[in-house]
């Protein structure tokens, strides 16, 4: 069974080529680097421009930008999509990977199964559906789940990382642990992570770790980042743009009600920050950043400092003192403000807490 692929328009390498060689246009493309960040095309993608039409954008698979003889050693990399198990097994990783790229299609608002979550798809956090190295991929998670989450103070199986995601990325409900769509998520998730070692997590899995600031991340100079890279495309209000038929984001909100909430990974700045890095603007990799660490973090103060859907997380973090540097709701065993803690600077709290840690 093959992951259907296309050839990559010349026009489009062209015009990424440009892009790279002349980093003026990056400020006027028509596509916003959090496009990229966000939306995600489907597996095995790149970057695809705003001016792509939005029903073949979705489904346009373009091949990744291949690594250095180095890095290819020791980089991850997704299993060849086109060597699936045949039979049922095939297509039940086939069906994981379609709902982890088209989540809305099945299971949003308008949703052909069920409509439990808020129209944006897995692959707007989990880029090219899981696959995109330091793209927030799941190259880790068969190898290394179950496992004990201090956010829930439990042991965690991969069943109740999907539901959080939903809960929380998708602000919705998760599905039945025992659905066929639960099923097939994890089979394509131990798929991808079939020939990590168990308790290993591979290099360009996760995301970039921002050293940080010595001063508080920046709203107002994040909305100038904003303005500059991704309003064209997440718009002025952040509300996104959607396919015709509204079944699916093109480009997904960047908050409002219909983005994530604020229990979600990506509310904490170093998480977003480390994400923007390594991801945007349009055409970027690991292997080639453009924006400063300073505008990821402000960036990522701006976005997350507007408007959106509020989890409760009374139950969240039940030992305060495991609460990451960057969690903007307390209580907090030491004596720095929400504020502090969301936005920065955060070299003080860090400095504090392992001067404590000393002390035990």
């Amino acid at each position: 069974m093959k992951l259907q692929q296309r050839n990559v328009p010349s026009r489009f390498l062209d015009a990424v080529r440009q892009l790279r060689t002349r980093p003026y246009l990056l400020i006027t493309t028509l596509v916003g680097g959090l496009a990229f960040v966000i939306a995600g095309a489907t597996y095995h993608s790149r970057p695809v421009s705003a001016t792509t039409p939005p029903s073949s954008m979705l489904d346009m698979a373009v091949p990744s930008v291949s690594l250095p003889v180095a890095d290819s050693v020791r980089y991850w990399q997704a299993p060849d999509g086109s060597k699936l198990p045949a039979g049922v097994a095939g297509k039940e990783i086939q069906y994981g990977r379609d709902l982890i790229a088209h989540t809305a299609k099945y299971l949003g608002p308008k949703g052909t199964v069920k409509a439990i979550s808020n129209g944006m798809n897995c692959q707007n956090c989990h880029l090219d559906a899981g696959t995109k190295v330091m793209g927030n991929n799941y190259s880790a998670v068969a190898a290394t789940y179950p496992k004990f989450r201090q956010r829930s103070g439990t042991r965690e199986g991969i069943v109740k990382r999907i539901s959080d995601c939903f809960e929380r990325s998708l602000n919705g409900t998760a599905p039945d642990s025992s659905s066929r769509e639960m099923r097939a998520m994890v089979a394509y998730m131990k798929w991808l992570g079939a020939d990590v070692p168990t308790g290993e997590t591979p290099k360009g899995a996760g995301l970039a770790k921002l050293p940080y600031l010595n001063r508080a991340a920046d709203p107002v100079k994040g909305k100038l980042v904003y303005v500059a890279q991704c309003q064209v495309c997440h718009g002025a209000k952040g509300e996104g743009t959607q396919t015709p038929g509204a079944t699916e984001y093109t480009f997904p909100p960047m908050w409002g009600p219909f983005s994530y909430n604020d229990g979600a990974g990506l509310y904490r700045l170093s998480n977003f920050a480390g994400y923007v890095k390594n991801n945007m603007p349009f055409g970027i990799s690991y292997e080639t950043p453009v924006l400063t660490d300073a505008q990821c973090w402000d960036v990522a103060a701006y976005v997350n400092s507007m408007p959106r859907p509020h989890k409760d997380q009374h139950s969240d973090w039940p030992s305060a003192a495991a609460k990451p540097i960057d969690f903007p709701f307390g209580p907090y065993t030491d004596s720095f403000s929400e504020k502090q803690h969301k936005f920065g600077p955060y070299q003080s709290i860090a400095t504090a807490r392992k001067a404590t840690d000393a002390r035990k």
